[in-house]
């Protein structure tokens, strides 16, 4: 590829990007822009169809295999591939020459892979490697992982991969753990333990990579994650082990033919759609009689016809916000002060001494202790400081004398009161 070429490709980089913005000074933008050269290698590989990406693969693997003699003459090139059409094998070796992939020696007259070349032949060889044995990803992106840990050059992109990788198989366990279906989780079961190798061994080099102290703090809390991760999908085998033992508990077994419910399940998944069509056509209903349990059934009915339409019925909304009301809109009930004011008359009457008996009579047991209980406000000074009905009775003239034996009455509300009475006082400060 020429430098002009590689101008154009710059300029039409920036024509997607707004006005105003370069492409260098987009941080994402800059290890693509630094690592152009390894771009354009794999732009030339894989670009244009299938056959023609497999032949250029085809003849770059083919020309890197021989360890022993690594350069190659086009006549041996001629020869070792011999089965590719002599026009479109020239025209490969042409197109990975010009994109450096292949080196041309003027000297010897020979071709090599190029050390561009050899960096694509070996990220294809580790991709294929891995794909044998591992179709959910995670053993590459551990092995990446740790390659890099073994050469000192920790990746924050790595261990960003590992990490969104592992969140989505967590996300995928806990959504078959979610369904109750046994088929999923026993399916995901086994897709744990298809990934539980390259866990184990990514938790080994997460665990190298977190106590090293050459770390930035950005990429030491991304291996703390990962490693949490990791942690997390390891619990995952126990939670797939309780809820099948939950499953397990609530599997109906056929009679005494030790078959459950799941393997009739599981037979009939094995089934096509036109083996399941047949077995929908036999006359299978109606049930006979001693086949059903009359009390279970009756439940199922009572459920389906009334408690299901009456959950459906019910109106689980929240009543509408509103404002909390003004204190001067709540009512207020006014306090019932008649009895204090009249009986505030009587006793401020009194020219001789009064008994309890005849102070505390009332109409019923409320204003007899209610009277009872306004007599402990007679003569206290901080009572006859205030304002109020109250505090005027605090005020009068009057002395309280309590004995210590108890007089029976003959009333209705009350058995006994205290021997006692009001007495006026003859240093009475409104006559001073």
């Amino acid at each position: 590829m020429s430098l002009q070429d590689g101008v154009d490709a710059e300029e039409r980089l920036q024509d997607v990007l707004r006005e105003g913005i370069t492409a260098e000074d987009l941080p994402a933008a800059f290890p693509l822009l630094r690592g152009r050269a390894l771009l354009r290698a794999f732009s030339a590989l894989f670009h244009g169809g299938e056959a023609q990406v497999m032949l250029r693969l085809l003849v770059l693997r083919t020309l890197g295999a021989r360890a022993h003699a690594p350069e190659w003459t086009p006549a041996e090139i001629r020869d070792q591939l011999a089965f590719v059409d002599a026009v479109k094998l020239e025209t490969v070796v042409q197109r990975l020459k010009d994109h450096e992939l292949l080196a041309w020696d003027g000297e010897t007259q020979r071709y090599r892979i190029s050390p561009l070349g050899r960096k694509a032949l070996a990220a294809v060889a580790a991709l294929l490697e891995f794909e044998r044995d591992d179709e959910d990803g995670l053993g590459y992106l551990t092995a990446q992982l740790a390659a890099g840990q073994a050469m000192g050059r920790i990746s924050a992109d790595e261990l960003g991969h590992l990490l969104s990788r592992l969140s989505e198989l967590k996300e995928d366990f806990d959504r078959a753990v979610l369904s109750g279906s046994e088929h999923r989780i026993r399916r995901a079961a086994e897709r744990l333990e298809s990934v539980w190798e390259w866990v184990e061994k990514g938790t080994e080099v997460v665990r190298a990579i977190a106590d090293s102290a050459e770390l930035d703090p950005a990429t030491h809390h991304l291996a703390q994650a990962v490693g949490r991760a990791q942690s997390a999908l390891l619990r995952q085998a126990g939670t797939f082990q309780r809820e099948l033992n939950k499953i397990d508990q609530h599997r109906v077994h056929l009679g005494h033919s030790g078959l459950s419910s799941s393997d009739l399940v599981a037979w009939l998944r094995s089934l096509d759609a036109e083996a399941l069509a047949g077995h929908a056509e036999a006359p299978l209903l109606p049930l006979q009689p001693p086949f059903l349990q009359d009390q279970i059934a009756l439940d199922v009915a009572e459920y389906e016809l009334l408690e299901r339409e009456r959950l459906a019925a019910e109106s689980a909304e929240l009543p509408a916000a509103e404002d909390t009301p003004d204190t001067a809109d709540l009512p207020l009930d006014e306090e019932d002060l008649s009895p204090l004011i009249a009986w505030h008359g009587e006793l401020a009457a009194l020219s001789a001494p009064l008994e309890f008996a005849d102070a505390l009579r009332g109409d019923d047991y409320a204003l007899s202790a209610y009277r009872l209980s306004l007599l402990g406000l007679l003569g206290d000074p901080e009572s006859s400081a205030l304002q109020g009905p109250t505090a005027e009775l605090a005020r009068l003239p009057l002395a309280l004398e309590v004995e210590s034996h108890l007089l029976q009455l003959d009333l209705r509300t009350i058995a006994q009161v205290s021997a006692g009475r009001l007495r006026p006082r003859k240093d009475n400060p409104h006559d001073a």
